[in-house]
């Protein structure tokens, strides 16, 4: 009776069993058939292409808009009259006048210059010329070397008036005349006439630095030595007065200092500035 029973609970585990094994299995195949289905319906991908840079749009360039420049007349812009030519008088003092290698002549030269060239207008064409001239000692002109210029116009209408000038009296010295001049052709600046009243002053002595060697006079050891330096010999003729004869010779083309002569001055540089 035992032996029935044993018989009987192995023969219903192993019904249970089967069971469960056969549960579990049409579950899986529920699943696998549930997935399937899913594969085999249609799925749209949609592909991001994240290295190609989206079309850019041309700009449309548009007119630069340039502002042209019209040529302002005359009449509104700065400009410097030229100053009147040297009077019969003004030379006869200038070929008269020794002083500062013939001082009132060659500033009575660059004058006429600068009357012959016109008035100068604020502008491109104005400028600066700087010439070395030689004059024979009868007034004519030997040489003239451009040393540098800041306008071509200044130059060309410089060197015109340099061509055409009226016949100059004889230099003061008898001797040719050889100077440098500079010419201004702006509108903005305008010579002034020079003073001569200083020009019977020896010239003063330029500073010349007692430690300086020019590498082959003999170098001294002694710093007491070399302060106590003698000028050279052109120095010391500047520096030299004048005897008396030379100052009262130089002393007698000084112009005369008076206070008429002030006032004409001052006449002339009012005529000239413009002022009022």
């Amino acid at each position: 009776m035992l032996q029935k029973h044993k018989l009987f609970a192995i023969a219903l585990t192993a019904i249970l069993h089967a069971a469960l094994y056969l549960l579990a299995f049409e579950h899986f195949a529920s699943l696998l058939d549930r997935s399937s289905k899913r594969i085999s319906e249609p799925t749209v991908l949609i592909a991001l292409d994240l290295e190609r840079e989206p079309p850019v749009q041309p700009i449309k360039a548009e007119p630069i808009l340039t502002e042209t420049r019209q040529a302002i007349p005359d009449d509104q812009r700065a400009f410097m009259a030229a100053p009147p030519a040297p009077t019969a008088q003004d030379w006869v003092f200038a070929s008269n006048y020794t002083n500062k290698n013939s001082k009132g002549y060659r500033y009575f030269w660059g004058q006429q210059v600068r009357s012959m060239m016109g008035t100068a207008y604020e502008g491109t064409d104005e400028g600066m010329v700087r010439f070395r001239v030689e004059i024979a000692p009868n007034g004519k002109l030997t040489r003239l070397e451009t040393l540098w210029a800041t306008s071509s116009k200044a130059e060309q209408l410089a060197r015109r008036a340099v061509i055409t000038m009226p016949a100059l009296p004889p230099t003061p010295t008898g001797k040719p005349l050889v100077f440098e001049r500079t010419i201004r052709f702006t509108a903005f600046e305008s010579e002034a006439e020079p003073s001569y009243k200083d020009d019977c002053e020896p010239e003063p002595v330029g500073f010349r630095n007692p430690f300086a060697w020019d590498g082959r006079s003999h170098q001294e050891n002694s710093t007491s030595a070399s302060l106590t330096s003698t000028a050279s010999p052109l120095e010391a003729e500047r520096s030299q007065a004048l005897g008396a004869q030379a100052m009262a010779d130089c002393l007698r083309q000084l112009p005369q200092d008076t206070i008429e002569a002030e006032e004409e001055r001052a006449k002339r540089m009012m005529a000239r500035w413009r002022w009022k």
